[in-house]
């Protein structure tokens, strides 16, 4: 089994779910044979997806988060085992860094997943546009992708270019002009997603050590290889991964604004933004009423008087302060003069 044939269950799916958008978008007064409608097939397509990954993208930003919270920690039981080559040293400094990510509940894998899983809806997307795209009507369907409706998404143009051409697969000037807009703006989404992620949302402890330097080779490498292997996708392959990307700012922004990362940029951003409505309203930094905090300060102040008062009670009295009692000394003489041993008559 190759794996075009691996992958056909998946192309079946992203061409119903296309077809079915288009169908909708036909439904709304759209022309189902622009090339717009099938653009926006795309980007239905697309959010879809996005949505069924919701789950997994809470788990990625959550994974990231622990992972750059717990880097000093890994650095820790790194440089523990600095220089100890042997195999015994290995074992011990991998059985802790596995115990370290257990006991936070994450790993270095869980951050990966979302992006693992949407390789495989690229390549089918990119398998139904060049082969459901570009077949004549006589060809195979798959699903609800007829024969018809894949001459009509043939015929259909984005600003001239169809969807399926890439930049590297044709002369035509609208085509790498449209092209290279979607490659610029996809390199640039991707990096802005991942600068957001890392840079905005992790305290300053954490920016530091070989993990964060990882993080930022990867926000570099990333928009790099798009770079490279853009010019190879089709129009429409483009448009996914340009969407999917917008799609990931919006959600980390949102999720990053409600909930940061203590210590974070994003989290000192968000308290002072709180601290300014709550001035405008009359009340505390941390919400709570004037008066509140007034009665809260006067309750401290007389626990802490009532703290001192009752430490002067419990203090141990000299000596000296103790009226009526005479100093400690030698027993003084007696004026008896009769010498001892003789009674007197």
């Amino acid at each position: 089994m190759d794996l075009f044939q691996i992958l056909y269950p998946i192309e079946w799916v992203v061409a119903n779910i296309m077809v079915l958008v288009h169908q909708g978008l036909d439904f709304l007064g759209m022309d189902p044979e622009s090339g717009l409608t099938w653009a926006l097939s795309i980007v239905g397509l697309t959010v879809v997806v996005r949505i069924a990954l919701i789950p997994l993208f809470v788990r990625q930003i959550n994974s990231q988060r622990a992972m750059q919270l717990i880097a000093p920690e890994l650095r820790a039981v790194q440089d523990k085992y600095k220089g100890k080559k042997d195999q015994a040293s290995r074992e011990a400094m991998t059985k802790e860094t596995m115990e370290l990510y257990s006991k936070h509940k994450t790993n270095p894998f869980a951050s990966c997943l979302p992006l693992l899983l949407q390789t495989p809806i690229f390549f089918a997307l990119f398998r139904v546009l060049n082969s459901g795209f570009r077949t004549d009507e006589n060809g195979h369907n798959i699903g609800l992708l007829s024969g018809e409706l894949r001459q009509q998404a043939q015929d259909a143009r984005l600003f001239g270019a169809p969807l399926h051409e890439t930049f590297v697969g044709t002369d035509v000037t609208s085509v790498r002009v449209i092209a290279a807009v979607l490659i610029v703006a996809m390199v640039a989404t991707q990096f802005f997603a991942q600068r957001q992620l890392t840079m905005k949302n992790m305290p300053q402890s954490a920016l530091e050590g070989p993990m964060a330097q990882q993080q930022k080779m990867l926000m570099y490498a990333l928009p790099f290889i798009f770079v490279i292997s853009g010019p190879n996708f089709p129009i429409g392959v483009l448009i996914y991964w340009t969407v999917s990307n917008l799609w990931s700012m919006g959600q980390q922004f949102y999720v990053i604004k409600r909930n940061p990362t203590p210590g974070s940029e994003a989290e000192r951003a968000l308290l002072a933004k709180r601290a300014e409505r709550n001035a405008a309203k009359g009340l505390a930094p941390d919400g709570r009423t004037l008066e509140e905090v007034r009665l809260e300060e006067e309750a401290a102040q007389l626990a802490i008087e009532e703290e001192k008062r009752e430490r002067q009670r419990n203090q141990p009295k000299s000596k000296k302060r103790n009226k009526g009692s005479r100093p400690a000394g030698p027993p003084q003489a007696s004026n008896d003069s009769t010498p001892p041993g003789i009674e007197e008559d």
